[in-house]
């Protein structure tokens, strides 16, 4: 799996492939961070699948208090439809904001990042929707990788994928997804700082963030954050 390149990788076999992997290395010590979007209605699908109809890893989510409500309501149907209880870590009032958005500083660089190091706290591995498809920052990803900095091992099992193998999957499959990427939505994050957008151009729009911080080194986050903070002073 860790050879694999994307002359000689048929996409759906990498998927379950790598989902494999995580489970049978890692069991419930691994955990799927969702976003309730697209990659996770088909990953949490082939966990089913895998799992004899129940998820053999654990499932989290990060709230940070601010998601669309469409997101809401994704959130219940995947937990309706797949029968599973997503685990909630809370980033709704990291730093003492009292739940109010304070910007995407404060939501990217602090709270998101927080409730990540909670979520993978006794993890041996993480699961992602991570594509390579989605931009510049993730045009090298591979399905297995070692998270050096975390002491992990992290898995994109649709590392190869495209937006037309999703579609095809979902709809072949009459998975549940989220409305917002019928709306023009490609990336779903918080309502705040998302517009409609190709690839991640709608995150952060207007600005050249690409990435909230939740696959950055963390050693890299110090340098984010002072970058962050002259371009506001």
């Amino acid at each position: 799996m860790r050879g694999l390149s994307d002359t000689d990788a048929d996409p759906r076999a990498v998927l379950t492939d790598t989902l494999r992997s995580a489970v049978e290395r890692h069991g419930d010590r691994a955990v799927l961070l969702c976003s309730f979007q697209k990659e996770e209605s088909v990953l949490i699908d082939e966990l089913l699948r895998l799992g004899g109809g129940e998820t053999p890893v654990r499932v989290v989510t990060i709230d940070t208090g601010v998601l669309f409500p469409e997101t809401l309501a994704t959130w219940r149907r995947f937990e309706e439809r797949f029968g599973i209880a997503v685990e909630v870590q809370d980033a709704s009032n990291a730093g003492g904001t009292g739940g109010a958005w304070s910007g995407p500083e404060h939501c990217c660089s602090a709270a998101k990042v927080a409730a990540l190091a909670r979520a993978l706290d006794g993890a041996e591995a993480w699961i992602t929707g991570i594509r390579r498809e989605q931009g510049p920052t993730r045009a090298s990803a591979t399905p297995i990788e070692e998270d050096t900095a975390r002491g992990l091992t992290k898995y994109n099992p649709l590392a190869h994928w495209s937006e037309k193998d999703l579609w095809q999957t979902i709809h072949e499959r009459d998975l549940p997804y989220n409305p917002l990427h019928d709306q023009g939505y490609d990336s779903i994050g918080c309502a705040p700082c998302t517009r409609p957008g190709s690839g991640r151009d709608g995150r952060w729009a207007g600005t050249e963030k690409t990435e909230c911080g939740l696959h950055l080194d963390p050693s890299a986050l110090s340098a984010v954050a002072a970058g962050e903070a002259s371009e506001r002073g």
